[in-house]
């Protein structure tokens, strides 16, 4: 009984990580990435004053800087939130 309510716990904090936004900016703001809960992107952000045609090697950069935190962001969250849940257990697969 107490590993189904675990279970059921789990589903729905799941679900609600999935709605979540998580949002992570790089170059001092200059650009600014955000993902959901599933880790897709729903938007990306760049002040135009950082935009060079002769560096775009720099935005592509920060673009993935800031993409990669986010995700790295959404997944800490999953984490940290199930582990409170399982007492730390290790359960692979669940999210």
């Amino acid at each position: 009984k107490q590993a189904q309510k675990m279970q059921q716990d789990m589903a729905a904090l799941q679900e609600d990580i999935e709605q979540r936004e998580f949002t992570a900016v790089s170059g001092g703001g200059a650009v600014s990435v955000t993902v959901d809960g599933k880790h897709t992107v729903k938007e990306i952000k760049i002040k135009p004053e950082i935009v060079d045609p002769d560096d775009v090697e720099m935005l592509e950069d920060l673009i993935t800087v800031a993409v990669n935190e986010a995700i790295a962001n959404a997944v800490k969250t999953s984490e940290d939130e199930m582990g409170a849940i399982t007492g730390g257990l290790n359960m692979p697969g669940l999210f």
